[in-house]
């Protein structure tokens, strides 16, 4: 039942968006990745398959990404992130939702310095975030490429003390996925 309601949802969505005749972008394949550097040791992890959408009308932007997508360089580090860190059972899904603050047209091919402006919601709190980027346009694909840093302790995401000097504080998040003209 819950899939069907989903289901509903959906369509009805995408036939929101037709009926309007809005400009859309979209991937489900992006990249996001995310490095702590601390002083014993580096990780990293990157997630490959983040959804994205964005109206060109209106410049309005949403992320989404399930958390057990990251993908570590070794099971151990996944399964701790996982179930001591993100607690990705109790919250699944990372996601953002803006606006382009500058006026552009993403319809015209360019290169454009963009500042996406919303909130992001990870580890079940959300928070408002600016998150500097470009945008490169050819008319039919936005590539988008994003870096800004994540203090932990603002999503209440806690660091034992037994590991504090293995995860850094604030982790920079990385960015980079092409959107195709719907």
């Amino acid at each position: 039942m819950r899939k069907r309601i989903i289901h509903l949802v959906l369509i009805f969505c995408a036939v929101t968006f037709t009926a309007s005749a809005q400009t859309l972008y979209s991937t489900s394949n992006g990249d996001i990745s995310f490095f702590s550097d601390a002083p014993l040791e580096n990780i990293q992890a990157v997630n490959k398959a983040v959804a994205s959408i964005i109206n060109a009308d209106n410049n309005e932007i949403a992320v989404q990404m399930r958390i057990t997508d990251f993908e570590f360089p070794n099971k151990l580090m996944q399964e701790h992130f996982n179930e001591n860190y993100l607690e990705s059972e109790k919250y699944p899904t990372g996601v953002f939702k803006g606006k382009i603050k500058e006026t552009l047209d993403l319809k015209t091919a360019g290169t454009y310095k963009a500042t996406a402006e919303g909130t992001m919601t990870i580890h079940g709190v959300t928070k408002s975030v600016t998150i500097p980027g470009t945008i490169v346009s050819n008319g039919n694909q936005l590539k988008l490429d994003f870096k800004f840093p994540i203090k932990l302790e603002d999503y209440k995401i806690d660091i034992p003390t037994i590991v504090f000097n293995k995860i850094a504080e604030v982790v920079d998040v990385t960015g980079s996925m092409t959107l195709v003209k719907k």
